[in-house]
């Protein structure tokens, strides 16, 4: 970890002492395995985060693009950073600090009311606006496909029945897709004096809404239902339609079992094939 500018490329030092001449860096929140700096700054004694990416990062295109355009009912009553400055040639972003600690691992991860408060800023990111894509099942089909057929540790006969199911999707669907978080779920939200907030937007994306929900239902909803009950009280209708929502599962499932073993991820390659067995399983979610 570094408690300097030092490690950034240099035209990232460069924008940064245009930007924060003189700035301090008190911690460093990067994460290793994406090879992006995180760091917490102070300049005239207010604090920022900074983050920088490689040259080819492309959850910091997306982070920016999010801030810029998505971000706005969520920054209007404090419930995300807001944007300082930004560069998308140097994949710099600099936003005001949130405070607040990190829902994981607190209280407030068993709380049904930080859930409910998660599905109404959710509700909030999902009602801007909307696409109707036709192609998007055809190119999410296309994405798992590129997954299996990268290195992984799915059983072959796991793999197997994986590619029969996805050949028989249809994919003349018109789908509608809105703003996304893409990585929902507790270690993303900020709880302060009991009012939860939003970070990490590197997988902001436009997807269906029903993808913002694969994680929090392999997960958290899986331990205590109360917590699911409790966020589609805050979010309103659930937008799960069976059928999608079990292709859904499937392609996250494979993504997230391929994604983790290539970085060396075990327990998240764990739950990766945990999420495999329930999708082909149709154990988690609505049913038809």
């Amino acid at each position: 970890m570094t408690t300097t500018l030092d490690d950034l490329r240099a035209p990232q030092r460069a924008l940064l002492d245009t930007w924060l001449p003189g700035a301090i860096v008190v911690r460093d929140h990067s994460w290793e395995l994406l090879h992006r700096h995180v760091l917490e700054v102070v300049h005239d004694g207010t604090r920022y985060a900074v983050k920088a990416g490689g040259e080819t990062d492309a959850h910091m295109v997306r982070e920016i693009r999010a801030h810029r355009e998505w971000l706005g009912p969520w920054v209007a009553t404090g419930s995300a950073p807001a944007l300082a400055y930004a560069d998308l040639d140097a994949l710099l972003l600099v936003t005001h600090w949130l405070p607040g600690d990190l829902v994981e691992g607190s209280p407030a991860h068993h709380d049904p009311d930080t859930f409910r408060q998660a599905g109404e800023l959710l509700a909030r990111l999902h009602a801007q606006l909307h696409v109707v894509d036709p192609d998007h099942e055809r190119r999410e089909r296309d994405r798992a496909l590129r997954w299996l057929d990268s290195d992984h540790r799915i059983a072959p006969d796991v793999e197997a029945r994986l590619r029969d199911e996805i050949a028989a999707w249809g994919l003349d669907v018109a789908t509608r897709l809105v703003p996304t978080h893409g990585d929902w779920q507790p270690r993303n939200w900020l709880i302060h004096d009991g009012v939860v907030s939003v970070i990490d937007l590197g997988r902001a994306d436009l997807r269906t809404p029903m993808s913002d929900l694969v994680r929090l239902a392999a997960q958290d909803w899986q331990r205590d239902p109360t917590l699911e009950t409790a966020f589609f009280e805050g979010y309103g209708d659930d937008p799960r339609e069976p059928a999608l929502w079990r292709r859904m599962r499937i392609r996250e499932a494979i993504g997230t079992a391929s994604w983790a073993h290539q970085y060396g991820d075990l327990a998240f390659e764990e739950q990766g094939h945990r999420m495999i067995s329930e999708a082909l399983a149709g154990t988690v979610g609505p049913v038809a």
